[in-house]
């Protein structure tokens, strides 16, 4: 088993620390090695950015453990938006929680 040396705690940490993050959800989808990572993220820095902007300021921040790791699987929202999502019921899980049968780019089916 290889081991990155990435954590849920070091991603939630930089992401708090560099992005400001209000609301960090990580899960390790590789079963503890450390090599695949979904999460949902939830900074006032995404207001007024496309997804690719927001990924791309994640992917910023995070960018020596993105480098360490085999996935990672960004949701990031707006405080605004993850409240509407609250309210209504219909909050995002991380993508390896409740899968939609969608394939990421660069994978296979």
């Amino acid at each position: 088993m290889v081991d990155s040396g990435v954590t849920e705690a070091v991603l939630r940490a930089k992401l708090i620390e560099q992005l400001g993050a209000t609301h960090v959800e990580i899960e390790d989808m590789s079963g503890g090695c450390g090599q695949a990572f979904s999460a949902i993220i939830v900074s006032s820095q995404f207001e007024k950015k496309t997804t690719l902007a927001r990924h791309r300021l994640v992917n910023s921040a995070l960018k020596a453990e993105v480098a360490a790791i085999h996935a990672w699987t960004p949701k990031c929202y707006t405080p605004e938006q993850w409240e509407q999502q609250r309210q209504s019921g219909t909050q995002a899980v991380a993508p390896g929680k409740d899968t939609t049968g969608e394939v990421v780019t660069g994978t296979t089916a």
